[in-house]
């Protein structure tokens, strides 16, 4: 079990480094011990796997956080389209965030839990750049492959995707993957009055709005997630 500190990301000492990756992607160290078993088996099957990011703490999130509601990061639609900022409501700025970005507090990626993953081949030359954008994951992407491949294969290593589907909060992350045991601990252990607590003492930009709505918003993008066996969903793989 997490303490509050760690839950929050306030603290980093629940995670390791491993070597299977660079110094700056920490996790778990079951939680890589997973991911190493499943690393060794994509490259069995001809792939290649690599984390984008694991562990974020809370002032990486706030840091993001401020600078989108300040407007000097762009917004986006769920569809992908940029958003004007001068236009919108304080509500639909945080709407907006929160449909990308995770709250300070409440990131699956501060559990140590969650990590992002990719194929790493395409964009070794650096011709590419990788977005962490659904188009690299479909069909005609550079990870599409791999993709297709943890659809079937990351729940044999305890893994699951926990924005596999567009549930009315955050958008489809193809590259997102949770650590099912671990992760299910952490977010019931995330409650409302944790979260509160994490957020009163932080310079959050529009915390008055956020903190008013807490538990609409935590709902809504926090709690709403896609089950961890694809098998029991209705609509299958939604990654546009």
């Amino acid at each position: 079990m997490l303490t509050v500190q760690q839950l929050t990301g306030q603290t980093d000492s629940h995670v390791v480094c491993n070597e299977i990756c660079r110094p700056s992607v920490r996790l778990q160290a079951p939680v890589f011990a997973a991911y190493s078993a499943m690393h060794s088996a994509a490259a069995e099957a001809g792939l290649a796997l690599g984390i984008a990011s694991g562990f974020r703490d809370f002032d990486r999130q706030l840091a993001i956080w401020n600078r989108k509601f300040s407007g000097a990061a762009p917004l986006y639609t769920i569809d992908g389209a940029q958003l004007d900022y001068s236009s919108l409501a304080v509500g639909e700025i945080v709407e907006a965030i929160m449909t990308w970005s995770a709250l300070p507090g409440a990131s699956r990626h501060h559990w140590g839990t969650d990590l992002d993953v990719y194929d790493p081949r395409p964009f070794a030359a650096g011709e590419q750049t990788l977005q962490l954008v659904p188009e690299e994951y479909d069909e005609g992407g550079p990870c599409h492959e791999l993709a297709l491949w943890l659809q079937r294969h990351a729940q044999d290593f305890g893994f699951f995707f926990p924005y596999r589907q567009y549930r009315g909060g955050v958008a489809a992350e193809p590259w997102h993957l949770s650590y099912r045991n671990l992760a299910a601990l952490a977010q019931e252990q995330l409650s409302l009055e944790v979260l509160q607590q994490a957020l009163s003492d932080a310079d959050l930009a529009g915390k008055e709005y956020v903190l008013a709505c807490l538990q609409e918003l935590k709902e809504r993008y926090v709690d709403t997630i896609c089950g961890a066996n694809a098998e029991e969903e209705d609509n299958g793989w939604v990654f546009g």
